[in-house]
């Protein structure tokens, strides 16, 4: 049974023990190495000068950016982790036709039947229920990258898609209590294919690719002895906060998929610089990057992949959800010490335990909850005295901060401060949907009156 998901949306993520009776992990043999997060921006991006924007105050940048994150603090990347595979770094796959197979008389044919099917699929559109819940196109850009998953990276994409399926209930559930499309689930296969120990080169990690910075604005705990970003069930629910505060702020989906990508900061931009209103338009210019202008068609590819499996052939056999059960544990405890005691193996504890950095539960909890396979919480609660209290070894000293960033100086503000007027909206309405006085909203804009205009972007920090 999954808790009710929304009731954590309003609170931190820190120190909240979630439950859950069913889906973790999988088997060692399952986790291959991972490639690059795209939830950033990576460290070798130059900062650019806010625009000028509708309100008196400058436009949200990047929420936890690399530039941020690398400048304060020297992230240490623990034993565990997997670095992220080639074929999910942006700077090997901005353009997957580079890296297709060569083209043979079997595969040509291949192509040309999927554009025809696609050119099918696409006409007879108007006349059926809509396939996806997210906005998917079978244009040039999304069928070379169907190509890319379909043949050159073939069995890794087989791999994740047979990952992702033991999470994908967790996923799904969560999606669906902040109101999410179920579709939109297929972002963590080109993140990390799922993978909760991957990490990239700009220091991204978990399912979700996380930023240090912005995993710790939505709430997760990220220390020296647990980083939440792994962890399955609290990366999902700041992803699935991150993503609907995206969609508040954008209205549409493939800007705010955009916007997970680059940043909520560089898109509005790109908006702003090109007076435009979606993705569409700033892809066909040169504000955004080639990465984030692949990153929304490799999403719909994915989603068309994994809504069809059969049709492209992928192995769909039957995947085990891994259960667990949840024990209380009052100090520090190693999971070799552990399986020593009770015979359970250390691997399956280290992967249903994945954001625990050290192999062991943090010293200074009374009460942390330490997840087991299913039916073993009675035997570890029994030989649980019998395991010997680990001693972590003395932490370094903290270096000193040699300078402030912009963002430290500034105060980050995160896209949950923001909205742009849909269609149909009224400040009436968005006064009542934020829990923000009319007037609140009129001051904080310099507003004369309640006209708002469709594309306005509104300042709705409480």
């Amino acid at each position: 049974m999954i808790r009710n998901w929304k009731k954590l949306w309003g609170m931190g993520m820190v120190g909240i023990n979630v439950r859950i009776a069913a889906i973790l992990t999988m088997s060692v043999a399952v986790f291959i190495p991972q490639s690059g997060s795209w939830a950033e921006e990576t460290a070798s991006v130059e900062q650019e000068p806010l625009p000028q924007g509708t309100s008196s105050e400058p436009l949200p940048e990047e929420v936890g950016s690399s530039e941020a994150d690398s400048s304060q603090e020297s992230e240490e990347v623990d034993a565990n982790l997997v670095p992220l595979e080639p074929e999910l770094e942006p700077e090997v796959t901005a353009s997957p036709s580079d890296t297709d197979a060569p083209a043979t008389e079997d595969t040509a044919e291949t192509l040309r039947e999927e554009s025809v099917e696609a050119a099918e699929s696409a006409e007879s559109k108007e006349n059926q229920d809509p396939v996806y819940n997210i906005p998917v196109v079978f244009d040039p850009a999304v069928q070379s990258h169907i190509r890319f998953f379909n043949t050159s990276i073939r069995d890794r994409f087989e791999q994740w898609l047979l990952r992702f399926n033991r999470y994908r209930p967790l996923v799904e559930d969560i999606f669906a209590e902040f109101d999410l499309p179920s579709d939109l689930v297929h972002l963590s296969l080109v993140e990390s294919g799922f993978n909760p120990y991957a990490y990239s080169r700009a220091k991204a990690t978990g399912p979700w690719q996380f930023m240090k910075g912005t995993g710790k604005i939505y709430g997760l705990r990220i220390d020296h002895y647990v980083d939440e970003r792994r962890d399955p069930i609290k990366s999902t629910i700041a992803a699935a906060r991150y993503l609907r505060d995206l969609y508040d702020l954008f209205g549409k989906w493939p800007l705010a998929m955009a916007a997970y990508n680059a940043g909520e900061g560089k898109v509005l931009r790109a908006l702003n610089k090109a007076q435009a209103e979606s993705f569409a338009e700033i892809s066909r210019t040169k504000l955004i990057r080639l990465e984030t202008k692949q990153y929304v068609p490799r999403i719909m590819a994915a989603t068309i992949i994994a809504r069809n499996p059969d049709h492209y052939g992928f192995n769909q056999d039957p995947v085990p959800l891994h259960e667990f059960e949840e024990v209380i544990v009052t100090r520090p405890l190693h999971f070799r010490a552990i399986s020593n005691v009770t015979g359970i193996p250390y691997s399956e504890l280290r992967l249903l335990n994945p954001e625990l950095r050290r192999d062991a539960t943090p010293p200074g909890e009374t009460a942390y909850h330490l997840k087991v396979p299913i039916g073993t919480s009675a035997k570890v609660l029994k030989l649980i005295e019998r395991v010997p209290t680990h001693k972590f070894p003395k932490l370094p000293p903290e270096r000193p901060q040699v300078r402030q960033t912009r963002h430290a100086r500034q105060g980050k503000v995160v896209s949950s401060h923001w909205y742009r007027v849909r269609g149909g909206d009224t400040l009436q309405k968005i006064s009542r949907r934020f829990g923000i006085p009319i007037q609140t909203l009129k001051t904080r804009n310099n507003l004369s009156s309640s006209l708002i205009k469709t594309g306005q972007l509104l300042n709705i920090a409480r």
